[in-house]
C-alpha cells in the first residue's frame, strides 16, 4: 500500500520541480507524513494544551473552601429572651464579620420556603407559624469568614439544645427543640439558598476589617 501511495504522488514532485527549495521540501515533508499516517490506518490528531483548572465559583455564600458566608436567624424565642447581643458577641470574638443584619417578621410564604425540606414532619406547621406569629422579629444575618458555615453551627450547638455541647448558644441558654432560640445554615449549598431568600444582594456589604490582619494571616 505504502508503494502504490507513493507513485500516486509522485507527479507532485515533477510539477513542483521548479519551485522554491522551502515549498519543495514542505512538499516531500507532507507526502511523506501523509504516506505514513495512511499506511499506519491512524490519523494524526492535534496535540491540545490541557484546559487550566476552573476558577472558584461564588455564590451568595461566597467561595467554598474560601472566605465564606452564611445565614444566622435569631428565632423569637431568643428575641424575647435578650439573646441578640449574646449570639453577636460570640461570632465577632471568634473573628468573623457581620455583613448583614436585619430584623423581619417572614411572611408565611418565606417562613414555608426555608423549612421546605420539613414540610413533611408533624411540627411544620406549628414552626411556620410560630416564626411567621409577629409576637417578636426574627433577627436575620450573614456573617463572612473562613469556615463560617461549620464554625457557625459549632458556636450554636446542636438542634436538641440537650445534646448541645456546654459553651455553645444552645448548650449554655436551651432546654426545648422548639425553643432553640436560632438557626444556622448546615451547607455551603444551604447557606446559598437561604442567604438569597432572606437577603437581597444590596442588603449583603463588602468592607474591610480595619484589624483584619491581626484575625486572618499564613504569615
Amino acid at each position: 500500500m505504502f508503494a502504490r501511495r507513493a507513485a500516486t504522488f509522485a507527479p507532485r514532485f515533477t510539477r513542483f520541480a521548479s519551485s522554491s527549495a522551502a515549498p519543495r521540501a514542505a512538499t516531500r515533508f507532507g507526502v511523506a507524513a501523509g504516506s505514513l499516517a495512511v499506511a499506519g490506518g491512524v490519523a494524526a490528531a492535534p496535540i491540545q494544551a490541557a484546559a487550566p483548572p476552573a476558577a472558584p465559583v461564588k455564590t451568595a455564600a461566597g467561595t467554598k473552601g474560601g472566605i465564606e458566608r452564611t445565614f444566622i436567624a435569631i428565632k423569637p424565642d431568643g428575641v424575647q429572651r435578650g439573646l441578640v447581643a449574646e449570639v453577636i458577641n460570640r461570632f465577632e470574638r471568634k473573628g468573623y464579620k457581620l455583613v448583614g443584619i436585619k430584623a423581619i417578621v417572614p411572611s408565611k410564604e418565606l417562613a414555608e420556603e426555608h423549612y421546605g425540606d420539613l414540610k413533611a414532619r408533624p411540627f411544620y406547621k406549628g414552626l411556620v407559624n410560630y416564626m411567621t406569629s409577629g409576637r417578636a422579629p426574627v433577627i436575620a444575618m450573614v456573617w463572612e469568614g473562613p469556615d463560617v458555615i461549620r464554625q457557625g453551627r459549632r458556636i450554636i450547638g446542636a438542634t436538641n439544645p440537650l445534646d448541645a455541647e456546654p459553651g455553645s448558644i444552645r448548650g449554655d441558654y436551651t432546654i426545648s427543640v422548639g425553643r432553640n432560640a436560632i438557626h444556622g445554615s448546615d451547607s455551603f449549598e444551604s447557606a446559598t439558598i437561604e442567604i438569597g431568600l432572606w437577603f437581597k444582594p444590596t442588603e449583603v456589604f463588602d468592607w474591610k476589617f480595619t484589624h483584619e490582619e491581626w484575625i486572618i494571616s499564613a504569615n
